[in-house]
C-alpha cells in the first residue's frame, strides 16, 4: 500500500481536484509540502509563497518545499489555493506518523507492566511485527494448556465460558476422563488469558497471542492438584495432535528425581519428536535447582521476574533454567552482580500478572489480583513461541530446538552478564524475537 502522502501526491498530480478530505488526516498545522512544476523560476516560487500567505520553512531533497502558514488560513484553505496555482505541480499537508505499534484499547491493558513496561516483553512492537508477518496474533498456531482446565464453553447453569477469550479447540479431562476440561480453579484460565486472551476489543485485558487457538487439558483439579499419569497422558494426546507449543504451569517437588517419573518424561521425548516446543514453570519454592517437569531435557524452563526486572523471591533458579519470564511479586534480596544491586528492591512490595479469571465463583469474571508465581511466567513464553511460529520467520513448522534457541539468542541479558541460574539467557522479548530493532532495557 502507498503511504498517504504519496496516494496524495498522485491525485493532485493527475489533475484532479483535491478531495476535501485530504485534510482529514492527522496533520502538523500551520504546515504545507509545495512541489513546482519544472521549470518554475525563484521569482514565481516567491510569487506562489506569497499569493498563498506562506513563507519558506525548509527545502526537502527533491525540491518540494515545507511552507509555514502566516496569513491566518487554515491548512485546508492554504491547500486549496496552492493547488489552484499554474506553477504548483502539488501541495498536500505535512502528515503525522506514529510508531508502528498496537497499543490496546483493552481497559485493563493499564495494569499489564509485563506486556508494556520498561521490564515487560515488548508486546506493542510484536503485535505490529506478527501483523506484518501476515500472522496477527499468532494466527494458525495451537497452543495446549496443561492445567486446571480452562473457562473454554458454558454448559447449563453452572459454567459460563470465558467472556474475552476465543478461540478454543477440543481438549479433554484427564482427571475426570471425559471430554469437558472444566476449569474448577481459576488458574487454568488465568494461564489462558495470558496466551490468548482476546486484545483490542475494549474489554477486560490483552492476551499475547490473541488469534492463536487453546487446547484446554485438564491434569489439575479443583485444588490444583495432579498426578503423573494424567500429566504423561495429556502430553501425548497434546502432541498426537500435532499441537505447536505445550504450556505446563505446574511443577512437582524439586526433590522429586527423574528416575520416579519415566513416564512422563517418556511423554516428554515423545512431544519433542513429534515438533511439539514444551514449556514449563521452573517452580514456587525458591530452591537452587528446577523442578520437574520444566528440568526435563528438551523442555524450555521459565523463572519468574518482578516488575523491576529482578528475579522474583519465590522463583527457582539453577543451571537447567532457559529463560526469564514476568511472573510478578516481591524482588529477591540479591546484590551480588551490578545488575540485582542497581535495580532490585527486597523491601519493596510487587504487582501481580492480570488476566481474566474468575473472581467470586467460577461464573463471575474480572482481572482478581494474588495471581503471581513462574505458572504466570511460563505463559509468557508459549505466547511469545506461538507468534513466533505462526510468523513463518524460522520456517514452516520449526523444531522445538530451533525455537528454543530463537527466544533465548533474543532475550534481553539481566542479572550476570551472559547465561546465569537466575535468569537463564535472559528476559524473553517479543519485539527482539520477531525481528524488531533490538530493544533492551538498561
Amino acid at each position: 500500500m502507498r503511504s498517504p502522502l504519496l496516494a496524495l501526491a498522485a491525485l493532485v498530480g493527475a489533475g484532479l481536484a483535491l478531495p476535501q478530505a485530504a485534510t482529514a488526516a492527522e496533520h502538523m498545522p500551520g504546515e504545507v509540502i509545495v512541489h513546482y512544476k519544472d521549470g518554475a523560476t525563484r521569482a514565481q516560487k516567491e510569487g506562489v509563497r506569497q499569493e498563498a500567505g506562506a513563507a519558506l520553512g525548509v527545502t526537502l531533497p527533491g525540491g518540494s518545499q515545507r511552507l509555514d502558514i502566516e496569513d491566518g488560513d487554515s491548512v485546508g484553505e492554504t491547500l486549496a489555493a496552492l493547488n489552484r496555482d499554474p506553477e504548483v505541480a502539488y501541495a498536500v499537508p505535512n502528515l503525522i506518523a506514529h510508531a508502528s505499534a498496537l497499543h490496546p484499547n483493552d481497559p485493563g491493558y493499564r495494569r499489564q507492566w509485563n506486556f508494556g513496561g520498561p521490564f515487560g516483553i515488548g508486546m506493542p512492537e510484536a503485535w505490529s511485527l506478527a501483523r506484518r508477518a501476515h500472522a496477527p496474533g499468532g494466527r494458525g498456531v495451537t497452543v495446549a494448556v496443561l492445567d486446571t482446565g480452562a473457562a473454554y464453553r458454558s454448559f447449563g447453569r453452572r459454567y459460563r465460558r470465558a467472556p474475552d477469550i476465543n478461540g478454543f479447540v477440543q481438549g479433554h479431562d484427564f482427571v475426570d476422563g471425559d471430554r469437558h476440561p472444566f476449569d474448577l480453579n481459576g488458574h487454568g484460565t488465568h494461564v489462558s488469558g495470558t496466551i490468548a486472551e482476546s486484545t483490542n476489543n475494549e474489554v477486560a485485558a490483552a492476551g499475547i497471542a490473541y488469534r492463536a487457538h487453546i487446547m484446554p487439558l485438564r491434569v489439575l483439579d479443583g485444588d490444583g492438584v495432579g498426578d503423573t499419569v494424567s500429566i504423561s497422558r495429556a502430553i501425548r494426546w497434546a502432541a498426537k495432535r500435532r499441537v505447536d507449543v505445550i504450556n505446563m504451569s505446574l511443577e512437582f517437588d524439586s526433590r522429586v528425581r527423574s528416575s520416579q517419573i519415566p513416564d512422563m518424561l517418556s511423554a516428554l521425548r515423545y512431544a519433542h519428536r513429534r515438533g511439539v516446543t514444551v514449556i514449563a514453570a521452573a517452580g514456587n519454592q525458591a530452591d537452587p535447582v528446577v523442578a520437574y517437569p520444566a528440568r526435563a531435557t528438551g523442555v524450555v524452563a521459565v523463572a519468574a521476574t518482578t516488575e523491576r526486572g529482578c528475579e522474583a523471591d519465590y522463583s527457582n533458579a539453577g543451571t537447567a533454567i532457559d529463560i526469564a519470564a514476568p511472573g510478578g511479586g516481591v524482588d529477591a534480596p540479591n546484590d551480588d552482580n551490578p545488575w540485582d544491586a542497581a535495580h532490585c528492591q527486597p523491601d519493596g512490595s510487587g504487582r501481580d500478572i492480570f488476566q481474566q479469571t474468575f473472581t467470586t465463583g467460577i461464573r463471575r469474571f474480572g482481572l482478581p489480583d494474588g495471581y503471581e508465581g513462574t505458572s504466570m511466567a511460563a505463559p509468557h513464553v508459549s505466547g511469545i513461541a506461538a507468534l513466533l511460529i505462526a510468523s513463518g520467520r524460522l520456517g514452516r513448522r520449526p523444531s522445538p530446538d530451533v525455537v528454543e534457541q530463537a527466544l533465548e539468542t533474543t532475550a534481553c541479558d539481566v542479572g550476570e552478564t551472559g547465561f546465569d541460574t537466575r535468569y537463564g539467557y535472559g528476559i524473553v522479548s517479543a519485539a527482539n524475537a520477531l525481528g524488531g530493532p533490538r530493544s533492551c532495557p538498561a
